[in-house]
């Protein structure tokens, strides 16, 4: 079964292009701070970040959850994809991006959808999901205790 993987992994452009779409974030705060709020965003952005191995954890069964259902690529480089890692890897890869403030990639599916992880945030980017994922990885990130919030479109 063909997944198109090939012309993905050739063509940087893609990926590049995808993360000019519009995205979401799959977050543990339920919606944007507002600049200039009155609370205690930095603090709280500290602590939980001191928990960001928990919280990588959490992003991880939000993959393998949506991996049931959709085949998903995977990458810390950018330019090596591993097409549906076991869970236990997905996992060591979160735990590898946190550790390491490196980025990790996952096209899902045909390569439609991106999901971005940068390994010191408290969130994912989902960039261009179709209404159905968009509306599964919801259901995927509430199970988690995680919240999916958006659209935002990238600055001009």
């Amino acid at each position: 079964m063909k997944h198109g993987w090939d012309k993905i992994m050739k063509d940087t452009d893609i990926i590049e292009s995808l993360l000019e779409k519009p995205y979401w974030l799959i977050d543990i705060l339920p919606k944007q701070v507002p600049a200039g709020s009155a609370g205690q965003y930095f603090k709280a952005e500290r602590y939980f970040l001191s928990w960001l191995d928990e919280i990588s954890w959490k992003f991880a069964r939000v993959l393998i959850r949506l991996n049931c259902y959709h085949d998903l690529r995977v990458s810390i480089d950018g330019e090596t994809w591993i097409l549906n890692e076991s869970p236990e890897v997905l996992v060591r890869r979160f735990e590898d991006s946190a550790a390491s403030h490196s980025p990790l990639s996952v096209l899902v599916g045909s390569g439609d959808a991106l999901i971005t992880f940068s390994g010191d945030d408290h969130y994912m980017t989902l960039y261009n999901p179709d209404e159905e994922l968009l509306e599964f990885v919801r259901q995927c990130a509430q199970a988690e205790g995680l919240f999916v919030w958006g659209p935002k479109q990238p600055e001009s």
